[in-house]
């Protein structure tokens, strides 16, 4: 991390209602790449060297209180009630930040693709003499994006809306992401002054820019790609942002040894850690916590999320990896098998139609099709343990909490309740009986009985 010359503190504003998403769940906890967007910034915040960050919510907001507190490091919740716009936002954060002295940056909770290389220039803007920068993007298609206005020499010399602009400035291609950073005290200080004599009323952040360089103080406009700068207003935005983040992603995992025959199709979450010299075949999904190490195979069709896959290891097709499964070496999951809070030894196999739950499965084991680990009693779960080299047969049920030996064998179709030992052959079914004649004399009776009916 650069070395940082002042504390720095982020206000994240997230209070907005989100009513565009048509949800009842807060607009800044929707996921992009199975991380609630808030989580981002925090994460932006955090990555930037922000040793203190303060999210501003509305009382309403519950849920989302109650996620911010569960998150690490030094986060504060203060709140906007009612909501008076941007400036009137970041100033619900002074109380906060009363005794803080440094740079603060505000950050939106619904803009999870900012890059922390672009804080970083915009705090370097503040080392280089400015009181307050703005992170801009040049806009393909500007429409109703706040307009930056540069001099000649680089200075950010004011911001205009659109509804406001000049014929010339609305040909200006340099748009306002409302990204934000300055002094702390002087952006409170500032905040103090600014006005909501304006149509909606509100107290808007960008007139610190008017502010400061009626002062006399410099500010500038650090620049950054308008993919980066998304926000997330509805979920044709959020769709947007996550398929803004899965092509940069698929195109990472590639430049780093990663085959993936469709990319397309391959969708990663957020913290995925896949290796070189994997092999995705199509439509995988990753959900979070899930690291694939080198030389393994996902197989088309998979579902993985909070599980290891180790070297050599093949998963799917069609398979679901639950949080807790670790694959160590070469072991094989096969198609329709469902693993989860399971460890398979090196080489252990589970080739199709099984359900593992809760247990441990050692080295060379071979888990037959149909089995299934009875790990639940409907209030408790239970382990199962299956020793090295162990051959359970097809379609057992194997009711936990129960262990099978090294080597052992259990019989197809078989119930299992008791641990069984080493070398053993364990065979739990009801015996069976041969009635002979009895199917050609069910047959002669009811065909008869059907006739009857026929005629009746």
């Amino acid at each position: 991390m650069t070395q940082l010359t002042r504390d720095r503190a982020a206000v994240i504003l997230a209070a907005g209602k989100g009513t565009r998403m048509k949800s009842s769940l807060p607009k800044v906890m929707h996921p992009v790449a199975g991380r609630p967007m808030v989580d981002w910034s925090v994460d932006l915040a955090q990555r930037a060297g922000c040793s203190r960050i303060v999210v501003i919510a509305h009382p309403s907001q519950q849920v989302l209180v109650d996620h911010v507190a569960g998150l690490p490091g030094d986060i504060q919740v203060a709140f906007q009630d009612p909501p008076m716009g941007t400036g009137h936002a970041v100033g619900c954060a002074e109380s906060a930040l009363g005794d803080f002295h440094g740079d603060l940056v505000v950050l939106y909770g619904d803009s999870p693709l900012i890059p922390a290389t672009a804080i970083e220039d915009l705090f370097a803007s503040l080392d280089k003499g400015a009181a307050i920068g703005v992170l801009g993007f040049d806009a393909a298609e500007p429409g109703l994006y706040g307009r930056l206005i540069t001099s000649h020499t680089g200075e950010l010399e004011g911001i205009v809306e659109a509804r406001e602009a000049s014929p010339e400035e609305l040909k200006i291609r340099l748009c306002n992401s409302g990204v934000m950073a300055g002094r702390a005290e002087t952006m409170f200080r500032l905040l103090k002054n600014i006005s909501n004599d304006n149509a909606k009323g509100e107290f808007y952040l960008t007139d610190l820019v008017g502010l400061a360089r009626g002062e006399g103080r410099i500010c500038r406009a650090v620049r950054c790609a308008e993919d980066d700068l998304i926000g997330c207003d509805s979920k044709a935005d959020l769709a947007r942002a996550e398929a803004i983040y899965q092509a940069h992603r698929r195109a990472e995992a590639m430049a780093d040894g990663v085959t993936l025959v469709a990319p397309e199709t391959v969708f990663f979450a957020y913290d995925t850690i896949v290796e070189a010299d994997v092999l995705i075949e199509p439509n995988v999904v990753f959900g979070p916590g899930v690291h694939v190490q080198s030389g393994a195979t996902i197989r088309a069709f998979s579902h993985l999320e909070g599980a290891r896959v180790g070297p050599g290891a093949s998963v799917g097709p069609f398979a679901r990896l639950r949080p807790g499964a670790v694959l160590e070496k070469d072991a094989y999951v096969g198609n329709f098998v469902e693993v989860k809070k399971v460890r398979m030894g090196e080489g252990a196999k589970a080739s199709h139609l099984s359900y593992l739950g809760d247990g441990t499965v050692g080295a060379g084991a071979n888990i037959g099709a149909g089995t299934i680990f009875c790990n639940y009693d409907g209030y408790f779960k239970y382990e199962t343990k299956i020793g090295a080299g162990a051959f359970i047969g097809s379609n057992s049920a194997l009711v936990a909490p129960v262990s099978i030996g090294k080597g052992a064998y259990v019989g197809s179709g078989s119930v299992i309740t008791k641990d069984v030992p080493d070398d053993a052959l364990a065979v739990g079914r009801g015996r069976q009986i041969e009635r002979e004649g009895w199917a050609a004399a069910f047959h002669e009776k009811m065909a008869e009985k059907k006739a009857k009916t026929k005629k009746g």
